[in-house]
């Protein structure tokens, strides 16, 4: 194979791992729980608090971004009519936090009142300065439909500069449920490809 083409293999090749590295998250994940030995996964349904039921709620979108999680860890919708195995309870929380360079109390040492004068505003003010991050966290608890014992929790978190969006949150929802049904309590690093 010539030089030339083979620059351009290894160009493509370069192309393709960047792109699935844009698509790759790293989750914090902890599990706890304790599921009964052999106990297949079975079917689940979904439980809503209240505050999941008022009409602004995006409970439904979470179930929705949850579902293909459930099945991969080998969970099924229940059918129609039917009881379910275990009820699913789900939570997502994004929360933003702002900072600022000069949030430092140290920062006047360093000729602030300049940058006062220069931007016409506070520099913890001026927005050029404000840097936002964002943490994403989302829970799943199993509990078991007779008895209503929990059987196994999971909660899974990231952090960014972008709230993220709903590829992201069925990210962290697989994540979650990637060790099923091992419980590992400690805080550990889980990488999913999003699609």
């Amino acid at each position: 194979m010539k030089l030339p083409r083979r620059l351009a293999l290894l160009g493509a090749l370069s192309l393709l791992a960047g792109c699935a590295l844009l698509k790759t998250i790293s989750a914090e994940v902890r599990s706890f729980g304790n599921w009964p030995e052999g106990r297949a996964a079975g079917s689940y349904a979904f439980e809503r608090l209240p505050s999941q039921q008022q009409p602004l709620s995006r409970a439904a979108e979470w179930e929705a971004l949850a579902a293909p999680a459930l099945a991969k860890a080998g969970f099924k919708p229940v059918a129609p009519g039917a009881q379910p195995d275990v009820i699913v309870a789900l939570g997502v929380r994004v929360s933003a936090t702002a900072t600022s360079p000069w949030d430092d109390p140290l920062w006047s040492r360093w000729n602030a009142p300049l940058y006062h004068w220069r931007f016409g505003l506070p520099p913890h003010r001026h927005p050029l300065f404000i840097e936002r991050s964002y943490e994403r966290e989302v829970g799943v608890l199993l509990r078991d439909r007779t008895s209503g014992q929990p059987l196994f929790e999971a909660r899974a978190s990231s952090e960014g500069a972008t709230p993220g969006g709903d590829e992201l949150i069925g990210g962290l929802f697989e994540a979650a449920l990637r060790d099923f049904p091992k419980a590992q309590p400690q805080p550990h690093r889980v990488q999913v490809l999003l699609p």
